[in-house]
């Protein structure tokens, strides 16, 4: 696979970038994979590139608060019969 280099970038650029990446749970180069891509799918290019296999595909991101609200709106709650995370760890290692 080909390989670009870019030269001269701004010590805060890469910095944003690093931090952009630790965001997405990738590595600095998937994540400038990701965002050629992208730039090269908007301008309408012809062709549009095929991400490798490894990189997540990622359509947007949500926060904590917001999959609450969609959960709380959809009417769905937690049943009152349920056995709670905690007691089922607890006799599991009671159990050995």
């Amino acid at each position: 696979m080909p390989s670009l280099s870019i030269k001269n970038v701004p010590e805060e650029v890469i910095e944003r970038l690093r931090e952009r990446a630790e965001r997405n749970h990738r590595s600095l180069q998937r994540e400038l994979l990701a965002l050629v891509c992208e730039a090269a799918t908007e301008r309408g290019s012809a062709q549009q590139p095929t991400p490798s296999p490894r990189t997540p595909v990622r359509t947007g991101t949500k926060s904590i608060r917001e999959i609450y609200e969609e959960h709380r709106a959809s009417g769905l709650g937690p049943y009152p019969d349920a056995p709670v995370a905690v007691d089922i760890i607890r006799a599991d290692r009671d159990s050995r």
